[in-house]
């Protein structure tokens, strides 16, 4: 791969993202308004700050990420993901109420250490990959290394518990594991082991039997014990179906007036349909698809292994999240608790993933292929410079052979 030189980031995919936390503002703002007065009681504005300053935040982040050499997230990995272990441990270790825990709360902010493992196990899981490439077939040298990190952390985002979490780690893991050229027979027992230990892990909970079969009931009612779990994916397809072509208007949403649970989050997809329509859910998708491929760009133009591995895994892992959470507003997957990336108000997901378009875009520096052209620099390197006719009759004497000479 070409030698690494610092040159300018991928602007396109820059404005793409920046465009994306900016139109979130206003979507979060419009979902979140009759929540925030009613069931908050502090004014329609409450959840619209607090994505504000988690946006802004998370701008600096994706500044900040691009500044260092990108090969500095190489030597932090393993800090990082033992970091990410820790703070999970933590969470599964230290809560104090009954149910899911997914938070640590440090007085004026709450951390989901889980936004941090993905991170982590990207940057990680690429390390592994480029460090090891040589033994990438050996289950020892190379396969079982990423297992233990990835079982590690799946194990204990289960225990929290977050289950479409756990999907999305696997769904990265194997991913880069694939195009990281691992044995295939390694990566089909691994699946098939998740698989059935996943489905047996997922019925041993009530509500994950009743999304389920919410799921796989679809017009029955009577097969679902918890109607509120149905309820949640009506509203979302009548939301959609309300927007029709061009939508009812922006902040002219019904089902954002406390009818859809979670508007303003998991289904907020669902709300810009309503109010913008296809035509709007069109413009949100075609930004979707334009920075997954500039991401995919910058992975085949990266100048190593590393940043190779690293742009792939970033992409896969935004693809992935985008594709389940539409997956599930439009009923096409059972209900999950993923965030749209940069459109939900996702806490600390706002964060990490800014900071991870920022890692992409420190990568994209160093390809080459984003660099400022002079044309008239390029039209001087591509054609001989052929000296006029009048400077060839000009007798131009060596000085060296002048001394020479007058010697």
């Amino acid at each position: 791969m070409a030698e690494a030189t610092k040159k300018y980031i991928d602007w396109y995919l820059f404005l793409a993202t920046t465009l994306l936390m900016l139109l979130s503002l206003a979507f979060v703002y419009t979902a979140s308004a009759s929540y925030s007065s009613e069931v908050l009681k502090h004014g329609t504005e409450s959840v619209f700050f607090s994505h504000t300053i988690k946006t802004l935040i998370g701008f600096l982040m994706m500044i900040a990420a691009i500044l260092p050499d990108y090969k500095f997230y190489q030597k932090i990995s393993k800090p990082l993901i033992i970091l990410s272990v820790f703070a999970l441990i933590v969470v599964f270790a230290f809560a104090a109420e009954k149910g899911a825990h997914r938070w640590i709360n440090v007085g004026f902010i709450s951390f989901q250490p889980s936004d941090l493992a993905r991170i982590a196990l990207i940057l990680h899981l690429a390390n592994l990959l480029a460090r090891n490439n040589q033994h990438i077939k050996s289950f020892k040298e190379g396969f079982l290394p990423m297992m233990v990190w990835m079982f590690m952390l799946m194990v204990l985002i289960a225990l929290e518990p977050n289950m479409s979490t756990v999907v999305a780690f696997f769904l990265i893991s194997i991913s880069m594991m694939f195009i990281g050229n691992v044995n295939i027979k390694h990566l089909l027992l691994t699946f098939a082991i998740i698989l059935v230990v996943g489905v047996g892990y997922s019925l041993t909970a009530s509500y994950r039997v009743n999304r389920l079969m919410a799921y796989f009931s679809k017009a029955d009612t009577t097969v679902v014990s918890n109607p509120a779990v149905k309820y949640q994916l009506d509203q979302s397809l009548l939301a959609l179906g309300n927007g029709g072509l061009t939508g009812v208007g922006l902040g002219q949403s019904r089902q954002s007036q406390l009818f859809l649970p979670e508007s303003y989050s998991d289904f907020i997809f669902s709300i810009v349909g309503e109010e913008l329509g296809f035509v709007g859910l069109f413009f949100i998708l075609g930004l979707y698809i334009f920075i997954i491929y500039r991401g995919f760009k910058i992975a085949k133009n990266a100048p190593d292994l590393f940043g190779y591995f690293v742009a792939t895994g970033i992409t896969i892992s935004f693809s992935i999240y985008v594709l389940l959470n539409i997956g599930v507003n439009c009923g096409l997957l059972p209900t999950t608790g993923l965030p749209l990336p940069f459109i939900s108000h996702g806490g600390t997901a706002v964060l990490f993933n800014s900071l991870a378009i920022g890692i992409l875009l420190n990568i994209s520096s160093q390809t080459n292929v984003f660099a400022k052209k002079n044309p008239l620099v390029e039209s001087l390197d591509s054609s001989p410079v052929e000296m006029p006719e009048e400077l060839k009759e000009i007798n131009i004497i060596d000085p060296n052979q002048q001394n020479n000479e007058t010697t």
